[in-house]
């Protein structure tokens, strides 16, 4: 009677303790910059005008995607349009959405040659200004069908995915086995893409990618090694509760991140591309970069590694134990401290990887980067069941794919909106998580 008041306690704490995450996390993302646009004092502009035979065309809509995110606007009646974005020295892409030109109208003249005369790349130059002329006149529409599309966004989806669930199996991990939901974990993705930048950077040490890639994930580890040493072992030790931790770890989140603000401005900054950015044809419509296939491949390779050591090491097997029932555990002869140090280094690294990662998808490295997608993070957590690292797996994977296949349907401002629904509406069918259940899988 009183192990089933104990679990049912267990339980309601970690139901508090997600809702109070994700509440936070709601907080956070509300008040932080947008993911997806660029801020409105930006100094540098790009602009363009849209006319047929001399004549404005208006309400026609193009996208911008560059450093800064992607940002969507419309000529307006003397068929200019105009956004501001971050950075110059870089390249901007816009897109001319040609199902918003008159019918029987089109974009006519390639000026790049990439094949999409309605798609066209350029640099911005010193100047800090970069104009984009579409040629517009009777002819064929480069039209790709609904289907084409779906398949895209369901290969981007996936990409976005297994980067984020190198970030929740982190804070899975370090929920399992200290009940800590780790809103500082932000900052560790973060610091992942600057040390990377640190070391790979043109400006800085400009090691091989190859190099400084490693050397990244690894000072990544030691963050985690380092922020247990100095604060949350010593805290444990103390027996401080867990709500007081979690408020500790939002402080912390908001202090790191301002100090990286302070050291890399707030600008964004890119990292050396891992190798050519040209885009491959694999199949139909769908096409990836080699950076983006190295990507998915470098997180498959970890998360199946990752997969392994937690399934049939012997400190996997113990960090499982201790998700399980911590005192059972101890009492079993495993030495709790020594599995959660651990547990910090090996979230601080994955953490870190997924920086890089993320820093490669966007593109570019911000100081609240981390934060941008911490709200997708707790979501996936929750989604795929807290302490659960394969749950945090399947969660991540599903926000992933709803995000950018949703985007096929709403505007990219509202595509983390769909994901959230989701996350709702299943939560209240199975208020565990996917993987959720009393006897924890990882």
């Amino acid at each position: 009677m009183k192990h089933n008041f104990v679990r049912r306690r267990r339980a309601r704490l970690g139901a508090l303790t997600a809702l109070a995450a994700i509440a936070s996390g709601l907080f956070l993302a509300l008040t932080a910059p947008s993911a997806v646009h660029a801020a409105e004092g930006d100094p540098y502009t790009i602009s363009g005008n849209v006319q047929l035979d001399g004549e404005p065309l208006e309400g026609v809509v193009l996208v911008v995607d560059g450093a800064g995110g992607e940002q969507e606007v419309e000529t307006d009646a003397d068929g200019r349009w105009q956004v501001k974005v971050p950075e110059k020295g870089v390249d901007y892409t816009v897109t001319l959405d040609e199902e918003t030109l008159p019918e029987g109208i089109a974009v006519v003249e390639d000026t790049d040659g990439d094949g999409e005369p309605n798609v066209t790349t350029s640099e911005m130059g010193q100047g800090g200004r970069l104009t984009f002329n579409f040629f517009i006149g009777e002819g064929e529409r480069n039209v790709t069908g609904f289907f084409d599309q779906f398949v895209q966004r369901l290969v981007q989806g996936l990409n976005f995915g297994l980067m984020l669930g190198l970030a929740s199996v982190g804070v899975s991990l370090v929920y399992g086995t200290t009940r800590l939901s780790n809103f500082a974990h932000a900052e560790m993705v973060t610091f992942g893409s600057i040390a990377a930048l640190v070391l790979v950077g043109p400006a800085s040490l400009a090691l091989p990618v190859w190099a400084g890639i490693p050397l990244a994930v690894i000072l990544s580890g030691v963050l985690g090694f380092v922020l247990d040493w100095i604060i949350w072992r010593p805290l444990r030790r103390r027996g401080v509760g867990t709500v007081q931790l979690m408020i500790l770890s939002i402080g912390l989140s908001l202090a790191l991140r301002y100090v990286f603000q302070f050291f890399i401005g707030g600008g964004t900054q890119q990292l050396p591309p891992m190798a050519a950015t040209d885009r491959i044809p694999l199949f139909g419509a769908v096409g990836l970069s080699v950076t983006e296939m190295v990507s998915m491949a470098i997180a498959v390779v970890v998360i199946v590694a990752f997969a392994v050591w937690l399934t049939y090491s012997r400190i996997g097997k113990a960090t499982r134990a201790i998700s399980d029932n911590p005192s059972l555990a101890a009492a079993s002869g495993i030495d709790v401290d020594h599995v959660v140090r651990i547990v910090w280094i090996v979230s601080g690294a994955l953490a870190g990887l997924a920086g890089v990662l993320y820093a490669y998808y966007r593109p570019g490295i911000r100081w609240d980067m981390g934060a941008q997608v911490l709200l997708l993070v707790f979501a996936a957590v929750t989604l795929g069941g807290l302490g659960t690292a394969y749950g945090a797996l399947v969660g991540s994977i599903i926000i992933g794919l709803l995000v950018e296949v949703s985007s096929l349907w709403i505007p990219a401002d509202l595509r983390f909106v769909g994901a959230l629904v989701v996350l709702i509406l299943i939560l209240l069918v199975r208020p565990q998580g996917i993987l959720g259940r009393r006897e924890r899988i990882g």
